[in-house]
């Protein structure tokens, strides 16, 4: 029995083909809120430039807690900050930071572990706590850790001075990061996390700058480069200048600008006259080291014979008026020269 397919069943055989023989395409995820990142050479300038950071913040805390204590930098990333918020411990230690003189704010976070043993020993003791404490700070916990902010903030400063200057200050302080609303959620930060050991004491202390500040920023991580790879050409310069100054040249006087055959050359006897397409007052030529460097002429210098530089030799096609030095450099020259 023979049956006839419908305009809609043959549509749908040939949907089903070309599904079948098209290829999946992998799908890619794009987050149209943070469309502009800030680029990976600037966030290493930024890791680089809290390298030294750390480096400091060694000494300072050493020399203020009068312990000895280690400081890592553990990472650098780009976050919201809503993803900021939520990888931070509740309640927790949240320094608002004025950033003149550009407009925004920081974060900078102290975990509960690293604030307590601080304020355990300034009081006088050893750092160590029995257990997490997991509670708000008190008013006179938070007058105790000024001192450890201003010696934080100061080194920041100092190693952000490389880049630009920048005043880090406390505008304010809060316990739990849902209630420091001085960004918003979905505002790209760059994120510092360092890690604090004081003896068998382990905190972390993050730092969250804005991205837009760090945007504006860029310039001036680009004339640091340019300036560091100056310094850089310029001591490699002075380095190989140095170990030249003892090297040895030699110096040949010599009058060019005639030739003549092997057969003239061979036919010369005594009482020749040999005539050069050169005046009698025209500049000899000062080699050194087989290149021509100077033009003078030659005189005596005492019992021996000298070259008085008159003007430095002007490269190819470049002509250079009057005398730009006069130095007799005594040499040795032979009479036939």
């Amino acid at each position: 029995m023979s049956r006839q397919l419908s305009q809609q069943e043959i549509d749908a055989v040939f949907q089903n083909t070309r599904e079948r023989a098209a290829p999946e395409q992998p799908s890619t995820r794009f987050d149209f809120r943070r469309p502009d990142r800030i680029p990976k050479s600037q966030i290493r300038a930024i890791h680089l430039l809290h390298d030294t950071f750390v480096r400091n913040l060694v000494s300072s805390l050493s020399v203020y807690l009068r312990s000895y204590l280690t400081v890592n930098l553990v990472s650098v990333e780009q976050l919201s900050y809503a993803e900021f918020l939520e990888g931070l411990p509740s309640p927790t230690c949240l320094v608002s930071l004025g950033l003149r003189p550009y407009d925004g704010n920081g974060v900078l976070e102290l975990n509960p572990n690293l604030v307590f043993s601080v304020v355990e020993m300034l009081m006088g003791g050893t750092g160590k706590t029995a257990s997490a404490l997991q509670r708000d700070l008190t008013e006179i916990e938070q007058k105790l850790l000024d001192g450890l902010i201003r010696i934080i903030l100061q080194d920041l400063r100092e190693s952000w001075k490389g880049v630009t200057a920048v005043e880090f200050t406390v505008e304010a302080m809060e316990t739990e990061p849902q209630l420091l609303r001085v960004l918003a959620p979905n505002e790209g930060v760059v994120t510092i996390g360092v890690e604090i050991r004081i003896g068998e004491s382990v905190g972390l202390m993050n730092i969250a700058l804005p991205s837009i500040v760090i945007k504006m920023m860029r310039q001036k991580f680009d004339q640091q480069w340019s300036v560091r790879k100056t310094q850089a050409n310029d001591e490699e310069q002075a380095r190989f200048l140095a170990r030249l100054r003892d090297a040895s040249i030699g110096l040949e006087a010599r009058l060019e600008g005639l030739s003549i055959s092997v057969r003239d050359l061979l036919a010369l006897s005594e009482g020749s006259l040999v005539a050069f397409d050169r005046s009698s007052g025209s500049a000899v030529d000062l080699l050194a080291n087989g290149r021509h460097q100077y033009l003078g002429s030659i005189i005596c210098a005492g019992s021996r014979r000298g070259f008085l530089v008159d003007s430095v030799r002007p490269p190819a096609g470049q002509i250079v008026q009057g005398r730009t030095n006069e130095v007799v450099v005594p040499a040795v020259l032979d009479a036939s020269a």
